[in-house]
């Protein structure tokens, strides 16, 4: 009887400590890992080797949310992204709220070595529709490249953020 209430009482345990795994890792998968190229604390410079800013990437909630806070060369100028992969439409999320009162919200996925989002078609105040659409690249030397392009419909494709990310030792 007693080997029958041990056995029994291990079991349990077992189960509850499985259980507890599963529930303290739900993000624990290759999806919610796709954008984890992007994290840490990175010196962003544009195009010319200007300083375009200072960026800090983390995890947060259990990671399962990668937190992004800009703060911008140009003084007065910061912004901060949610991103997450949402299990329900197998797809990347990006939420941007900046101190100028805009946001953006984009979706998309990792193809490669590259993580690409994009808004919905938008209506400019003159009615002309436009999308964003912004790539991350991990370049093979750990850097990775933001490319922000702008997409009119019926004109040429409009570059509105270059940059290079560089690790901060």
């Amino acid at each position: 009887m007693r080997t029958t209430i041990l056995s029994f009482s291990l079991l349990f345990c077992s189960l509850i400590t499985f259980s507890q795994n599963d529930s303290n890792c739900a993000c624990c998968t290759e999806e919610h890992g796709a954008f984890d190229f992007w994290v840490g604390q990175w010196t962003v410079i544009k195009p010319d080797g200007s300083p375009a800013g200072k960026n800090i990437i983390e995890k947060i909630q259990d990671d399962c949310v990668l937190m992004e806070n800009w703060t911008s060369a140009s003084p007065g100028y910061t912004g901060t992204s949610y991103n997450f992969y949402n299990g329900q439409t197998k797809k990347w999320e990006q939420l941007w709220i900046d101190n100028q009162g805009q946001s953006l919200h984009m979706t998309g996925g990792r193809t490669g070595d590259k993580m690409i989002m994009k808004t919905d078609w938008m209506v400019a105040a003159n009615g002309n529709r436009y999308y964003h659409q912004i790539s991350w690249t991990l370049n093979t030397d750990g850097t990775v490249r933001q490319l922000w392009e702008t997409f009119p419909e019926g004109q040429p494709t409009q570059i509105a953020f270059d940059g290079l990310y560089k690790k901060e030792e």
